[in-house]
This record gives structure tokens, sequence and C-alpha cells, in this order.
């Protein structure tokens, strides 16, 4: 497999059944693989992490647009799955890691992974509007913005449950 495939496929996750998933899991797991290096002293590495993944995810599915297109024959393939990885970048961003007690702990880490995860695999298949308009966008861009978008409503959906003590 060439770079430019193991790039735009997240890392191959693109062959895998529900590759969309298996992409934005890749996100989850460099989040809490921080998470993990600095517990919770690293929640500002956490997030310039999040932020470096969601702009070099995006370059790269920007730049391997046409690529991409030309290797599948489509336009958004299901193999390309760099854009889910963007977009659980950006749900992920700014997100609170704690607890209602206000303990920061590995289960508060956690917590808000997988209710990121979850809300923007649900923002993702649904692609309320402007989202599924995006996808109208040439090249990589309309293949990547309906996922910015995505993880868009997945983050303020996040900060809402977050912020206002819901979990």
């Amino acid at each position: 497999m060439g770079v430019r495939k193991l790039i735009v496929t997240g890392f191959g996750t693109g062959y895998l059944p529900a590759s969309g998933t298996w992409g934005s899991l890749v996100t989850v797991a460099i989040f809490l693989a921080v998470a993990w290096v600095g517990s919770c002293s690293s929640w500002a590495m956490a997030q310039w992490a999040m932020v470096a993944t969601a702009v070099l995810a995006s370059v790269a599915c920007v730049a391997f647009g046409d690529f991409t297109e030309r290797t599948w024959k489509k336009k958004d393939p299901k193999y390309c799955t760099i854009d889910e990885v963007a977009g659980q970048a950006v749900a992920l961003l700014g997100v609170p890691v704690t607890l209602p007690a206000g303990e920061c702990t590995w289960k508060g880490w956690l917590i808000t992974a997988g209710v990121c995860f979850v809300l923007f695999r649900i923002m993702d298949v649904l692609k309320p509007p402007p989202a599924r308009q995006f996808e109208k966008l040439p090249k990589g861009w309309g293949v990547l913005m309906d996922d910015i978008m995505a993880g868009v409503y997945a983050n303020i959906v996040a900060q809402v449950i977050f912020r206002a003590g819901i979990l």
C-alpha cells in the first residue's frame, strides 16, 4: 500500500467493515493516548493533539482529493476515512474532561471520548444541514467538509451535555 493510500484510508481503517467508525476511533485513540501519558494535566496537550490531528487530516484529505476520487472512482468512497479522523478531532475540541464532582479521572476521559465519539457518528450519519450540502463541494473539500460540520454539531451537543452537568 502506498503512502497516499495509507493516509487517505486513515492508516488502513478504510478497508475495515464500518470504515467510518474505525476512522473515528483513530482519533479517539490519539485522544486517549495523550490522556494515558499525562492524565488530567494533559488536557491542554490533548487539545493541541486534536488541533494538529484536525489540521493534518484536513490538509491530507483536500490534498489527496483527486487521488481518492481517481483511485476508487467515487466522490466520497467508503475507503477514505481521513475525513472521519478530522471530524472526530473537531468533535473533541474544548470538551471538558471532568465528572460532575469536579474530579478529573481516567473515567472522565473515557466518558468524554465515548460521548463525543457517539455524537460524531450520529451527526456523520444524519448529516443535518448544511453538512449534506457540503458534500457537493469539489474534490477533497466535499469529502472533508461534511465531516467537519458533523464534528462541529457533535461538539456543540457535547459542550451542552458536559457544561450543563447532564453527564
